[in-house]
């Protein structure tokens, strides 16, 4: 685990993928001038063993991204029996500015598959607030054969976010998942799915929408 583990690293980057202002009419407000800093409480689950799985804020307090070195679901070939299946499962403590909330307006995540004909993958992630109900997980399928990068995105509309209460704590917690099958492929053969890359981290970003709280 790596309860408390503070990471405040500015990743530049992703202003060129902020989620922009939004018309004050549909609920949105620019967001707050100062940072949110993001604590990682706890990281549980085969897909991110410890010291594996990052996190990091933008500039503009628009986005933030969840980076894994250590994320791969496989079957086939030699791989091991569990190995078709990978989890994770981020348990974050979020300071946000005064007087605003959030939620995670949508997400984008990628990574690399290999699927061998008659194979098949699926990523998947839900994200709810400490003591509220878990939400459904969305899916994303892929079927052999396959041999590229992937990009999923998750989009919520505007009047099915889920806010971060106002003047309480409630740890964000995110679920994802990446599951292989062989299907019919040939069973010598590996087909695999990562959410990282041979040269670098994959970043998973995750775009937040602002309000501000009602006076209390």
């Amino acid at each position: 685990m790596a309860a408390g583990l503070l990471l405040s690293g500015v990743i530049g980057a992703l202003l060129a993928t902020a989620v922009p202002a939004q018309d004050p009419s549909s609920g949105f407000v620019d967001p707050p001038p100062d940072r949110i800093v993001i604590k990682v409480a706890t990281v549980n689950g085969s897909g991110c063993p410890q010291g594996t799985a990052a996190v990091a804020v933008s500039q503009d307090n628009t986005a933030f991204t969840v980076t894994y070195s250590d994320y791969l679901a496989q079957v086939g070939g030699t791989s091991d029996p569990t190995a078709f299946r990978k989890n994770c499962q981020l348990n974050l403590i979020v300071h946000v500015p005064q007087g605003f909330t959030y939620a995670i307006a949508s997400a984008d995540y990628r990574g690399f598959a290999a699927l061998q004909p008659g194979a098949s993958g699926i990523q998947r992630a839900s994200y709810y607030f400490q003591g509220s109900p878990n939400t459904e997980f969305r899916n994303h399928p892929f079927r052999g054969p396959y041999n590229d990068n992937w990009q999923a995105t998750d989009t919520t509309d505007w009047a099915q976010l889920v806010w971060a209460p106002c003047g309480v704590q409630r740890n964000f917690n995110i679920n994802t998942e990446l599951r292989v099958s062989a299907g019919t492929s040939d069973p010598a053969k590996t087909s695999f799915m990562t959410m990282d890359s041979t040269d670098g981290d994959i970043s998973t970003v995750y775009h937040l929408a602002w309000k501000e709280c009602p006076d209390t």
